[in-house]
């Protein structure tokens, strides 16, 4: 890894571990998952929101501020909203993505649940993501949270991830194994 990125992923680590504690201590389990949703979102649909928390062209100032209004107009819970300020006052809020998603796993480990990253060639039908969901479940024995990507490069069939497991049935993962036992005949 990288340094940066592990500079990133600690400080991510450390702030989504106090906001969670902050939530747990409030009883506010509810409001940070929409919270979390709700940014999460917001990084998603805004490009000037991720050039807002990565460019180090604006003052401290002209960042708190942003946030702070972005806070308010979301209605974002009290622990949110601080943290948001203070991330942004210790220019911290480059790692903001990092802090949602350990936020989001901690929230998923305090519900018993576990997130499976499902990439598949093309979108997949409600009928479909139940039976994965449930297959998932029974075998890993917790309550699955499904996070769906299309990758077309796949061709065909699934690339699953729980944790540190991964099950490739992708064509092109097929078709990979195939061309190297190839090699080794020949």
């Amino acid at each position: 890894m990288s340094e940066p990125a592990s500079i990133s992923s600690g400080i991510a680590k450390r702030y989504a571990t106090a906001i969670f504690e902050l939530a747990q201590e409030t009883k506010s389990l509810k409001s940070l998952e929409a919270d979390v949703a709700a940014l999460d979102g917001a990084l998603n649909v805004s490009e000037d929101l991720r050039g807002l928390i990565a460019s180090p062209l604006y003052t401290r100032d002209q960042v708190s501020n942003a946030i702070t209004a972005l806070a308010a107009k979301m209605e974002l819970s009290q622990t949110v909203a601080g943290a948001l300020g203070l991330m942004a006052q210790k220019r911290r809020l480059f790692a903001l993505p990092q802090v949602l998603a350990a936020l989001r796993a901690l929230i998923a480990e305090a519900k018993g649940e576990v997130t499976a990253e499902v990439t598949s060639a093309q979108p997949l039908t409600k009928t479909q993501e139940a039976d994965i969901a449930k297959t998932l479940k029974a075998r890993v024995g917790k309550e699955i949270n499904l996070k769906l990507t299309v990758d077309e490069s796949l061709i065909g069939g699934l690339v699953i991830k729980v944790g540190s497991q991964m099950i490739d049935s992708s064509i092109r993962a097929q078709l990979a194994a195939l061309k190297n036992s190839m090699k080794e005949v020949g």
